[in-house]
């Protein structure tokens, strides 16, 4: 068995700012509220691999990986995998960008399957997944949102 999510959010700002946002890998730790520190291992035009560290969970373990993505600004479209694995299998993850009337919609899917010694199964990561993007996706839409606002309100520089 694998797991799977499908998770999407509207953000009420223009396409430019929440793909450049969530598209700005070194300011992560500060749009995310579960990264700790993101570290740029590599980049090759679109491509960007990096190591993520969260913040210490419940038991003080911190959890850290590498991964690699792909992100093309024609579809946009963002094709994403970990390199280091961890007690996953594989995990690929597309985000997805749409502009609508309302915003644009930013949407991740997510499918993996879990080591067999892994300390938590497929249904468990896939609960656990689901959850946690839910935070951090309405976490994320509050900060690009706010960032819109800001930009709007911004006095006109004189040339």
């Amino acid at each position: 068995m694998a797991g799977h999510t499908d998770n999407e959010i509207t953000i009420a700002a223009p396409m430019e700012l929440v793909w450049n946002m969530t598209n700005d890998i070194e300011n992560w730790p500060r749009l995310f509220s579960e990264y700790a520190s993101v570290e740029v291992l590599d980049r090759d035009e679109d491509r960007v691999t990096f190591r993520l560290t969260m913040h210490p969970d419940a038991d003080g373990k911190v959890w850290s990986w590498v991964s690699e993505r792909v992100a093309d600004p024609v579809t946009r479209t963002v094709r994403a995998q970990r390199v280091e694995t961890g007690p996953f299998q594989y995990m690929n993850i597309v985000w997805e960008y749409a502009e609508t009337a309302e915003g644009v919609v930013m949407r991740w899917t997510q499918d993996f399957a879990m080591k067999p010694d892994a300390p938590v199964d497929d249904a468990w990561m896939t609960d656990n997944i689901n959850r946690n993007s839910r935070t951090q996706m309405a976490l994320i839409r509050d900060r690009i949102e706010q960032a819109a606002s800001e930009r709007r309100t911004a006095p006109a520089l004189a040339d």
